[in-house]
């Protein structure tokens, strides 16, 4: 387990980490600010593709092949984006790294499932959930440093030492525990996953710089829906699917894959929102920015373990529902903020979301796919790994572009203070994201223990 987590850590690191170099990259490789933006929504854009077909190559390979497979990806990819000469060569290390990723977070997730009871596996899903939020919270404050000791290049070298950790420990003690079976891989349904995937996250990423009435826009997404509707039509018709739909029979992973996708949307966009806020409303340097929002993600790297235990002994609902309130909470909290809001006021708040993100995101997904029978697994990790995915995809593009728009309107029919435009912009989102909030507070009144017993 050790070698998987650690192994995700840097992956979910590297998703955000090379976020606050963007402005740094467009200068530095001469691409414009939509061209550099692909950095960041090719990552996504591989995890959405890739994902969904881990799912049926967990039931074809060992573990230890599919473990194997997704360290030597990530490090090839690490590697090719730090000595990478010019863009495009950075792009590609960047979607090998992805590719690495959409890997490891279905197999830790199937490793778990795996070999521990269902009333042990709240605890191992806090460790996971740890990882989950640690890695993409801390990556833009360690990024920041690195920024303004080092050159960027080592925002990929530092991770370099924990891959080879990973590699080395998971060869000596990563057992095989997931059964064989002879499947085939469809390629018709390893298409259409593709085009569907892959459409609506290129659509939505897309729409912050061409705009949500673009054609290509508008174009990707329709194909999109339509492909996963065919994808869809043709699982449940094979006999043998890439993907086995029959896990959304169950009412309770539906519920939970309704929560975990308004969790991602929310939590992935504020992870982008509210630095963007300090810096452009409150006029907060990037490095401090990363520093105001460390506190509540090492608190809930702390009580990450512990919140997957209270769950194991008193069951979901008494964890998740506390901890969608208190996600609420905070955003009402933030919708109050604007130019001259403290930092100690952001710090606190940022405290409390994070420890009602950590009660809610691993607990979820923890009681989701513990309502499935054991055959179902790889099948709903995959539906559950891209659906999150996807997820954060939409919810930064919409997000990010809401915001942008408010803060246009401001400027352009009300005064031009740019930072009393970012403030307004930031507040319609966290209303935006407390509405959602609120959602997952009354979904949460549903969730109760599964009664299957593996």
């Amino acid at each position: 387990m050790t070698a998987l987590l650690v192994a995700g850590f840097v992956g979910l690191f590297s998703e955000t980490a090379l976020n606050i170099a963007l402005g740094n990259l467009s200068q530095l490789f001469n691409v414009n600010a939509t061209t550099v933006q692909w950095l960041a929504t090719g990552y996504f854009l591989t995890l959405g593709i890739l994902v969904p077909v881990t799912g049926v190559l967990m039931q074809k390979f060992t573990t230890r092949q599919m473990f194997m497979t997704s360290i030597f990806l990530s490090l090839i990819g690490t590697v090719v984006a730090a000595v990478a000469p010019v863009f495009s060569v950075l792009l590609l290390g960047r979607i090998i790294q992805a590719a690495g990723l959409a890997i490891n977070l279905p197999l830790t997730q199937n490793v778990i499932f795996t070999i521990y009871p269902p009333n042990k596996r709240g605890g191992a899903m806090g460790v996971m959930g740890l990882v989950m939020l640690a890695g993409p919270a801390l990556g833009p404050t360690l990024a920041g440093l690195i920024l303004d000791t080092l050159s960027w290049q080592w925002i990929f070298w530092v991770t370099i030492p924990f891959l080879l950790f990973s590699l080395i420990f998971g060869v000596i003690y990563l057992p095989n525990v997931n059964e064989i079976r002879k499947v085939s891989i469809d390629k018709l349904s390893v298409i259409l996953s593709t085009i569907g995937f892959g459409g609506i996250v290129y659509g939505v990423s897309s729409a912050g710089s061409a705009g949500w009435a673009s054609p290509i826009v508008i174009g990707t997404i329709i194909i999109g829906f339509i492909a996963l509707a065919i994808f869809a039509i043709r699982q449940t018709k094979m006999e043998n699917p890439m993907l086995n739909l029959k896990a959304f029979n169950y009412p309770l992973f539906v519920l939970g894959v309704i929560m975990s996708f308004i969790t991602f949307f929310n939590m992935l966009s504020m992870l982008v929102i509210l630095p963007l806020y300090m810096q452009m409303a409150l006029l907060i340097a990037a490095f401090t920015t990363g520093l105001v929002l460390l506190p509540g993600s090492l608190l809930n790297c702390i009580l990450a373990p512990m919140i997957g235990r209270l769950f194991d002994k008193y069951g979901p609902k008494a964890v998740i529902t506390p901890g969608t309130i208190l996600v609420a909470i905070s955003y009402f909290i933030y919708a109050q903020f604007g130019v001259d809001t403290a930092l100690w006021m952001i710090v606190l708040n940022h405290v409390v979301m994070m420890l009602g993100v950590g009660a809610v995101l691993a607990s979820v997904q923890t009681n989701t796919l513990n309502s499935l029978p054991k055959q179902y697994y790889p099948d709903g990790i995959a539906l559950t790994q891209t659906i999150q995915q996807v997820a954060g995809a939409i919810g930064i593009a919409v997000m990010v572009s809401l915001l942008a728009a408010r803060q246009n309107s401001y400027l352009a029919t009300v005064a031009n203070e740019p930072a009393q435009a970012a403030a307004m912009g930031s507040s319609l989102v966290f209303q935006i994201g407390l509405g959602l909030a609120v959602v997952n507070v009354v979904l949460s009144l549903f969730m109760k223990k599964p009664n299957l017993n593996e």
